[in-house]
């Protein structure tokens, strides 16, 4: 049996490089050796259906840069852009249709579970999941469930663990409680709480101070309720089962929380995650767990030099635009 022609580490410092293409193709014509005996496309394509890239091999990774007793960890899924992938049969790669923050619909896509541990600074993605229940049979409360488990088990004792109101179910809240986390999430406006005994309402009808209210949320406890006005003019219920939780640090510990939407940007943007054109699921699996470790590589570099993503990639290609420029070549000179 021939050696393989390139590794995960081949395609993982491509997806740091390219700029706008991310396919196979453009991978062996950048390779170094290219038209000179270096690896063919189907080199990449064999790559992504042999390699076995997951949240634990992503762990191997980032485990030196995180510390487990501090920061905060930040659960929250985000769709993958799949609109022309109607090849793609879903039971196989798990592109269905979810609802899209960007777009404001619902569209098809692949729905991308990700866990995050910041400590304010450093954005480090820990563990990711793919939303696959037609497959797996798993919801995203049972991988939500499945990856606090597997954090507690690599020993995170985090100051604070944070998601969003779709994740605020009580089998959820009371797996944290297990765990003995401290968590803040929003919670929905008919969510049923008893302030004071005085029997169970929905928050909308509770009055809360400016402070917050230490009130009892139906089927699971004591917890610490703050009523925010959005900026969209709507309003929020940040709950949290950290009874001495103020108001400002609600409002710090809020603003950390979108973090999370940075990296879902950052590995859009940047890494290409939602640019595979695969039709299997492994390869497609495979390519999110590599363009994950490529995104682990620019925020590495930019904790170390402080350099951010977007000037981290540029600089790449700087060097050969100013080539370009010295000599260009394509004229505007007319041929006829």
């Amino acid at each position: 049996m021939n050696a393989p022609r390139c590794d995960e580490l081949d395609y993982i410092h491509f997806l740091v490089a390219a700029q706008k293409v991310f396919s196979n193709t453009e991978a062996a014509r950048c390779h170094p050796e290219a038209g000179n005996g270096g690896p063919a496309h189907d080199a990449y394509t064999r790559l992504l259906h042999r390699c076995h890239s997951d949240g634990a091999i992503l762990w191997q990774e980032v485990q030196g840069g995180v510390s487990l007793g501090e920061g905060v960890l930040i659960l929250d899924d985000s769709t993958l852009d799949k609109f022309y992938a109607r090849a793609m049969a879903p039971v196989y790669t798990g592109v269905t249709r979810h609802w899209s923050g960007k777009h404001r619909r619902v569209v098809q896509g692949i729905n991308l579970i990700s866990l995050l541990w910041t400590d304010g600074v450093a954005c480090l993605p820990c563990d990711f999941r793919i939303y696959d229940k037609a497959h797996d049979q798993l919801s995203k409360n049972d991988h939500f469930r499945a990856m606090l488990d597997t954090a507690a088990a690599r020993g995170f004792r985090p100051r604070l663990v944070c998601f969003d109101s779709w994740y605020a179910s009580l089998e959820n809240l009371k797996r944290l409680r297990h765990w003995q986390w401290h968590w803040l999430t929003q919670l929905k406006a008919n969510r049923l709480v008893d302030p004071g005994h005085s029997g169970n309402r929905p928050l909308s009808e509770v009055s809360f101070p400016l402070q917050g209210l230490v009130v009892h949320l139906k089927g699971y406890g004591l917890i610490k309720v703050f009523r925010v006005a959005a900026p969209n003019g709507s309003t929020e219920y940040w709950a949290t089962n950290d009874l001495t939780m103020t108001l400002g640090d609600c409002a710090d510990h809020a603003s950390a929380v979108w973090r999370i939407e940075d990296y879902h940007r950052g590995i859009k943007q940047f890494c290409g995650v939602e640019r595979a054109q695969h039709r299997a699921a492994k390869a497609q699996r495979n390519h999110i767990g590599l363009a994950l470790r490529a995104f682990l590589r620019l925020e590495i570099h930019r904790l170390r030099t402080g350099t951010s993503w977007f000037e981290a990639k540029t600089a790449i290609i700087r060097e050969a635009v100013r080539a370009y420029l010295a000599h260009p070549l394509y004229s505007d000179t007319s041929t006829a």
